[in-house]
């Protein structure tokens, strides 16, 4: 399936109230049913279900994700690395991203302004994997340097259907 385009202010402003009130469901429960996503908006299902495609298609709703908990899986040490890279990589940016995207340890790349190129959110079996992993990161001829900060809870907001 191909990538929907980005989307422009004027697409963002396209959002009516019931697009948001989908949007606020869906963020508070993917996993809503249709018919319950319809009766919490006040929409017929049909109408959901055509207003739920269309934002998909318009590329609002990027995907639907499971929220694993790295620990749980044998990556207790999470990370955010800061990574500038040397000047002349400008035009490199594309290569480092696809290579940061295939690292296993790699769980979100943030592309950003500021002193820093990239924000990458990693997650470890522990110190020895992290340590190696910011040496490889450090050896990429693109790579001037990296700054480590471990975290130590990832909490994500909760959701308020409405607000």
């Amino acid at each position: 399936m191909p990538r929907p385009a980005v989307l422009s202010p004027n697409d963002v402003r396209a959002l009516d109230e019931v697009d948001r009130a989908l949007l606020a469901h869906l963020v508070a429960d993917a996993r809503i049913t249709n018919a319950a996503l319809a009766e919490a908006v006040g929409v017929a299902p049909s109408t959901c279900l055509a207003r739920v495609r269309s934002l998909r298609e318009r590329g609002v709703i990027r995907g639907y994700h499971a929220d694993v908990d790295p620990a749980a899986v044998g990556l207790p040490l999470q990370a955010m690395i800061s990574v500038r890279l040397q000047s002349d990589a400008r035009d490199r940016l594309g290569e480092f991203t696809g290579l940061v995207r295939r690292l296993p340890e790699v769980r979100d790349v943030y592309f950003v302004a500021g002193e820093d190129d990239y924000l990458l959110h990693v997650a470890t079996a522990g110190t020895g994997a992290l340590r190696d992993l910011v040496a490889r990161l450090n050896a990429h001829r693109d790579v001037a340097g990296t700054v480590t900060s471990l975290i130590f809870d990832h909490l994500r907001p909760v959701p308020v259907p409405g607000s």
